[in-house]
């Protein structure tokens, strides 16, 4: 794990913007970051309804949403990730929908830079390689564990938001990808 002191350098909320390969990113986050920022999860409907992890993932007060709709669910993200910024809470969003073995841009929405945007806070990238963690075959969680590959989680540094966030969202990307290549 590196620079998650960037998290505690970074005055007030910001938005986290992560690639997700598999459960564990989920489950450590809060260890990880919630002693240096108070922090809530962008997460699909599924996750709080759950048998195993619903109860963890609604204690966390999360921004639900149904995955059905695109304009519903820009403006839950909207509306509840300004309210809980708006609280001093940090925002953890995962661009990809649902988790991926392998990083795919074109997969990478620019939901995160848009909300940093409208809330006028930082985004900070991190990159990750959880990939030892499989998915489930029948739960789609719970896979098998392969201990010879190793996990790496990397925070960057906060950076501001400016105009449209074209370029924010391909800043994004690009340290997300350059640290995966530098991990293979």
């Amino acid at each position: 794990i590196s620079g998650p002191q960037h998290s505690r350098n970074t005055k007030g909320p910001a938005v986290f913007i992560s690639n997700h390969m598999s459960t564990l990113e989920t489950m450590t986050f809060p260890g990880i970051i919630q002693p240096l920022k108070e922090i809530t999860f962008i997460v699909k409907d599924a996750l709080v309804s759950h048998p195993v992890f619903g109860a963890v993932m609604r204690s966390r007060n999360p921004i639900v949403l149904s995955r059905t709709n695109p304009r519903d669910d820009f403006r839950i993200v909207m509306e509840q990730g300004l309210e809980r910024i708006s609280k001093g809470i940090s925002v953890v969003i995962f661009p990809q929908h649902t988790r991926r073995l392998t990083f795919n841009p074109a997969e990478f929405n620019s939901l995160g830079v848009k909300l940093a945007a409208r809330a006028g806070v930082p985004v900070i990238p991190i990159a990750i390689k959880t990939d030892f963690w499989g998915n489930g075959r029948y739960t789609g969680y719970l896979g098998a564990i392969d201990r010879r590959k190793p996990v790496c989680i990397a925070f960057g540094e906060a950076f501001p938001v400016n105009g449209s966030g074209r370029e924010e969202h391909q800043q994004v990307v690009g340290w997300i990808q350059d640290h995966l290549n530098e991990w293979e």
